[in-house]
């Protein structure tokens, strides 16, 4: 099981217009991708009733698996 988690095929497809990640095009970039938001959701009721907390920690839930998005996607992250 592992294996397949952990294999060299991206889990996103790159966006045909602009910079960054399209859809997932695998399991593993669905699973990901509800984990994210599950996480980013779970630290908004979290902290709810504290803004600047909350605030703080959604902008690092939210950026720190874009190094995972970018290594996991087809084709790279580049303009197009």
């Amino acid at each position: 099981m592992l294996h397949l988690m952990f294999d060299n095929r991206p889990w996103f497809r790159a966006k045909s217009r602009g910079y960054g990640t399209g859809l997932p095009i695998a399991w593993q970039g669905w699973l990901f991708m509800a984990l994210h938001v599950a996480l980013i959701a779970g630290i908004a009721v979290a902290l709810q009733g504290r803004p600047v907390a909350t605030t703080l920690a959604v902008i690092v839930a939210a950026l720190a698996p874009l190094p995972i998005y970018r290594a996991r996607t087809g084709g790279g992250w580049r303009w197009r």
